[in-house]
């Protein structure tokens, strides 16, 4: 590539566009798997775990201390409390807050009577992490959508300002 032009070649602006930056098509198709990608997020793993916290909201109260502390947003925390005369030891679900705390921190949690292994933190049971999660995934998911409609316009735009004037065109100015 010598800077010059080749104006009157074929395909010669297919090449200026790719010199410097992806293609158009690309750049669609990324956006296209970006936004894919992030709603595929929001509706199959956030949209449930926020689900499974609500679900919790009518559980057994029940005090708790932190027994193993981590990314609790990831699932890597654990609760201990009593339910029906024995201690448990249960993992915190997907979504929940709290992994700042320190192991040992008193909390109070809400479970299921028949089964205490299903436990949220209360201050989680309005959806906690996971509907902060679900919205953030979905708005990002929009607006990838909203700019690969974008693009494509600006294509479709492109395209015809760039093909030769047909046989019924006026070509007078």
């Amino acid at each position: 590539m010598d800077g010059t032009s080749k104006a009157g070649a074929p395909g010669a602006t297919r090449q200026s566009t790719a010199v410097g930056g992806l293609r158009p098509r690309t750049s669609l198709l990324i956006l296209l798997v970006l936004a894919l990608l992030l709603g595929g997020c929001s509706a199959l793993v956030m949209y449930p775990a926020a689900q499974h916290l609500r679900s919790l909201q009518d559980g057994e109260r029940a005090h708790a201390t932190l027994h193993t502390s981590g990314s609790c947003v990831i699932g890597q925390c654990q609760v201990r409390f009593e339910a029906g005369g024995r201690t448990v030891v249960a993992d915190l679900p997907v979504g929940s807050g709290g992994g700042k705390d320190s192991a040992g921190t008193p909390l109070t949690v809400r479970y299921q009577a028949d089964d205490p292994q299903v436990v949220a933190r209360e201050e989680d049971v309005d959806g906690g992490g996971a509907a902060v999660g679900l919205v953030m995934s979905g708005a990002g998911a929009l607006l990838f959508l909203v700019i690969a409609v974008v693009v494509a316009i600006g294509m479709a735009r492109q395209r015809r300002t760039d093909s030769p004037p047909g046989p019924g065109d006026d070509v007078t100015g």
